[in-house]
């Protein structure tokens, strides 16, 4: 694909990525923001997404980022980043509705090719390899690198996953030539915690249980308990991640009430179940090892659904 021919016809150009952004949507949505402002100042370009984390404000461009739209304007091309469907982008729909001309880049493998022309890759670590892909190397600035970096230590869990590939080192390296710090970005995007969340986090951990004669592990956070600690959603990334480093576990889920009721119900996975099938059975997406979905019932009901799908693969690796 050749990102520069896409790019060069459009005068106003939106930005826009999925729902609750995490280190790969607000990295590839801020290092595109930059390429075009730098390399196509002719250009009127906006980002909009929801309120992002504190700790990815030192990204150039995010105090810049829109949390509303003009559903009155439309765009000659809306690039959708990190995101399988229109349902994930939420706000910014209406816009990508309007626009003149679509372009999604995206590495889930639940995506649906929903734009006009789409770069989806599922084996990719991230989005943001994918964007390094489309641009111009030599275009690449610090601050670009630093919001490349920062999406894909987010969506490899800083080199770890098996997602990343040769090609993602390659990427890295590159990135690093340019300056960037890349231990301080790791340790303040990353590892570090406040401690509300840290609190929360142990709790999570203490009240989890294991299933299924110990492959799977569990554990939910009610509503009312985030309140109590003052912490919002996107202060329980990770959970999931250190619940399946528990050992013994194929399947590790955590549930978060976003309402009565309604769960955001993540997953992740080993070798043996391919939890993006359970995810879109319920109407979800994501990753062959990690994914997500909203679902509503108890967190019993809830479980005794996922439950019923994950043994199903796991007889179908007997």
């Amino acid at each position: 694909m050749n990102l520069n021919k896409i790019l060069e016809p459009a005068k106003t150009i939106a930005i826009g990525g999925h729902v609750r952004p995490d280190g790969d949507c607000v990295g590839s949505c801020m290092a595109m923001y930059q390429y075009i402002q730098n390399n196509y100042p002719d250009k009127e370009v906006d980002v909009f997404l929801e309120e992002i984390p504190s700790t990815f404000y030192r990204i150039k461009g995010t105090d810049e980022i829109l949390h509303e739209i003009d559903e009155s304007k439309h765009y000659d091309l809306f690039i959708v980043l990190d995101c399988g469907d229109t349902g994930r982008l939420e706000f910014s729909v209406p816009l990508f509705v309007s626009a003149g001309h679509t372009l999604c880049i995206d590495h889930h493998v639940s995506n649906i090719c929903f734009a006009q022309d789409n770069y989806v890759v599922p084996d990719a670590s991230s989005t943001s390899e994918l964007v390094y892909n489309l641009i111009d190397k030599d275009k690449i600035t610090k601050e670009i690198a630093e919001a490349l970096y920062l999406g894909i230590v987010h969506d490899t869990g800083v080199f770890q996953y098996s997602c990343a590939g040769p090609s993602t080192f390659r990427a890295a390296a590159e990135l690093l030539e340019t300056g960037i710090d890349a231990a301080d970005l790791i340790m303040d995007t990353f590892y570090e915690k406040s401690y509300a969340r840290m609190q929360i986090f142990g709790r999570a951990l203490v009240e989890s249980f294991l299933f299924m004669e110990g492959k799977c592990i569990v554990s939910y956070i009610r509503k009312k308990v985030m309140d109590f600690y003052g912490v919002k959603p996107k202060d329980l990334d990770g959970i999931v991640s250190q619940l399946r480093n528990t050992r013994g576990v194929e399947v590790a889920i955590f549930m978060y009430e976003l309402d009565q009721n309604v769960f955001k119900v993540s997953l992740r996975s080993g070798n043996e179940v391919d939890v993006s099938k359970i995810a879109g059975y319920f109407g979800g997406g994501g990753h062959e090892k990690a994914s997500g979905v909203t679902m509503t019932g108890t967190p019993q009901d809830i479980l005794n659904n996922l439950a019923e799908r994950i043994d199903e693969q796991l007889k179908g690796q007997a």
